[in-house]
């Protein structure tokens, strides 16, 4: 449950400076750029003081990485434009679950009790609650409907990576593996970035020679920060701060959160992970408030206390 929850923390925190990073040096410099940043940090680790290439479960980890780090990435980012932010991340976060504890049990047997599913889906709902558009909060660009399914994407790429990484930890456990501490999880983020990292390089390398490489700038930015970004120079990809910003996204996102994220997983089946993960969302709250000042509304007060609320419960559940 920790490990959960660090992740979530993680994932959060790396994902204000993955909005500025995108802003600063476009779409396919800030997701390159952090899988590279990652991808050095954890295969230091993996090769130094894990075991690189050589658990059983390396085939399963790649496919997970491909799965959620490639197509599940790719589906956020061509679902943001078209839904929104909130939109985009209720769609991933809210199915994500459903859909990997589904998996889990017909696939793997995992069976959660009736009180985890309950508790794991008052957590979905103090997030709907915080996240859910109004008349008054409405989405900052025009919704179209195939945003939905780039979401029903991006939804299936993490619940379905979390699904075959837990196969990868059966693997190594049977294979004789410590599966049940930190260096097996970092181990497992490496691989899994690693795989994501080629698929993701593959595939705007296939967009280049298309010439559709996404725009430099942001689609989800606002009018005042698309100015700001075309008359701020120190947004340029060259610059120290847009640097800065690729190494602390990556950093904390796939460096951090994803080991932990691996670690949960390794401990813990995919259907009481996801629910905690999807709380990264309400962590994010407060970082924006306490970096950019931005004050969340009641609403997202009371979905936080109410998903807060499930997840103490969630964890004292048996």
């Amino acid at each position: 449950m920790l490990a959960s929850f660090l992740a979530a923390f993680f994932f959060a925190l790396s994902a204000t400076y993955a909005s500025k990073s995108v802003r600063a040096n476009g779409s396919m410099r800030a997701n390159v750029g952090r899988l590279l940043v990652a991808a050095a940090f954890l295969g230091l680790f993996a090769h130094t003081l894990g075991h690189g290439f050589g658990s059983a479960s390396v085939g399963w980890f790649f496919l997970s990485g491909v799965i959620g780090m490639g197509l599940g990435d790719l589906g956020v980012y061509a679902a943001l434009p078209l839904l929104g932010s909130r939109l985009t991340v209720l769609m991933t976060q809210c199915l994500a679950a459903p859909l990997a504890a589904l998996g889990e049990w017909l696939w793997l047997g995992t069976r959660l009790t009736a009180t985890q599913i309950l508790w794991g889906l008052v957590i979905l709902i103090g997030v709907g609650v915080a996240l859910l558009p109004s008349k008054a909060s409405p989405p900052r660009v025009t919704v179209r409907p195939i945003g939905f399914l780039f979401g029903l994407v991006a939804a299936c790429g993490q619940g379905f990576g979390a699904l075959v990484s837990r196969k990868g930890v059966n693997v190594a456990e049977a294979a004789g593996e410590a599966v049940h501490n930190a260096t097996f999880g970092i181990n497992a983020a490496y691989h899994r970035i690693f795989a994501g990292l080629i698929f993701t390089a593959l595939w705007f390398l296939i967009l280049h020679f298309l010439r559709r490489t996404p725009a430099p700038a942001a689609p989800l930015a606002t009018p005042a920060e698309q100015c700001h970004v075309i008359r701020d120079t120190s947004f340029l990809p060259t610059s120290a701060r847009g640097r800065w910003l690729i190494f602390a996204s990556g950093l904390a996102g796939p460096v951090a959160g994803v080991s932990c994220y691996q670690w949960a997983l390794a401990t813990s089946p995919s259907g009481i992970v996801l629910p905690i993960a999807a709380t990264t969302p309400l962590f994010a709250i407060p970082i924006a408030y306490w970096l950019e000042g931005d004050r969340p509304t009641r609403r997202a007060i009371a979905g936080s206390v109410i998903a807060v609320a499930g997840c103490i419960a969630l964890t004292l559940a048996r």
